[in-house]
């Protein structure tokens, strides 16, 4: 993990720090979190949550709301953005391993919550502005005029991240994910107590989740329903954690900046985008079905010609 925050500390030096190169690493490191704590939820404890996007624009929409209309400071707001996130995410999660639903059905459930939160922004225009978005300058830390300490801010939120991550599978908890992605039936057989596990983890991934998308808003300057869209966070956390390898420290890191670069490299398609998206998902799953660094694990462990 030093490694890892050393190499994202030089970046900036290494790509430019020009506001563009700037942005774009920025946005690399917001994926990065956001794909941590997917693989958190999902890698882990097989929760398909469809719903990063909607978890991080309420957190980011909270946050407005909360420092325009509540009087609440920036940072108070943003404690509450994250912790009601980390309360849904929970809840959430409760409810889904209750009733005893799989993979598909709380992919299916969450997905719904992705609609009604793009449907509660364009109705409550009073607080959201609708689809025309929310200029969010002047109301947070003003890191949005700060490029380079955005990215180092992000930085530092990456190595939360991992350490958390890192924390929670090295302690018991970290036990109970292994059973839980190994085998569910068998994890609670062995007296394993599936929900607790199942909500911990989507209260921990949903919260670091919200936190960064609040701290996105701050430094995007913008929020809209699009900003948090499905096209444009889920698929997207999605196939960067497919592409890094789940259940891994590295895999999201490797992913998201992968990820990023793809990202460029299709930009100019415009709609065209979502199409190279997919095809890209497939690819992954019929070559690369373990992720890169698994792979790289596998093949690293193999006696030389």
């Amino acid at each position: 993990m030093a490694v890892t925050g050393a190499v994202l500390a030089v970046l900036p030096w290494v790509v430019g720090t020009g506001i563009y190169s700037l942005r774009i690493a920025t946005l690399m490191l917001v994926q990065i979190v956001y794909t941590v704590a997917f693989n958190l939820v999902f890698g882990h404890t097989k929760q398909l949550f469809l719903c990063v996007g909607a978890l991080a624009g309420t957190a980011a929409y909270l946050w407005v709301i909360l420092v325009r209309h509540a009087g609440l400071s920036p940072v108070a707001a943003m404690v509450a953005g994250t912790l009601a996130t980390a309360a849904l995410g929970a809840a959430l999660s409760y409810i889904s391993a209750r009733r005893g639903l799989g993979v598909i059905f709380v992919g299916i459930v969450t997905l719904v919550v992705s609609l009604i939160f793009q449907n509660l922004v364009l109705g409550l225009r009073r607080y959201t502005n609708g689809e025309t978005g929310i200029a969010t300058q002047g109301l947070g830390l003003g890191l949005g005029s700060a490029p380079l300490a955005s990215y180092y801010v992000f930085l530092a939120l990456v190595l939360v991240a991992l350490g958390l991550y890192r924390w929670l599978l090295a302690s018991r908890p970290g036990l109970a994910f292994g059973a839980l992605s190994e085998d569910e039936l068998t994890a609670e057989l062995a007296g394993i107590d599936v929900t607790r596990y199942k909500v911990l983890a989507a209260a921990v991934g949903s919260g670091l989740v919200g936190l960064a998308g609040a701290l996105f808003a701050d430094v995007n300057g913008f929020i809209s329903p699009s900003v948090f869209a499905l096209a444009h966070v889920d698929v997207v956390v999605l196939i960067a954690l497919l592409l890094g390898g789940m259940r891994t420290l590295l895999g999201p890191v490797v992913g998201g900046a992968l990820f990023a670069l793809v990202d460029e490299l299709v930009r100019p398609f415009g709609q065209a985008t979502v199409l190279a998206y997919g095809v890209l998902l497939v690819v992954l799953f019929l070559l690369f079905r373990e992720g890169l660094v698994p792979t790289l694990r596998r093949v690293a462990r193999l006696p030389l010609p």
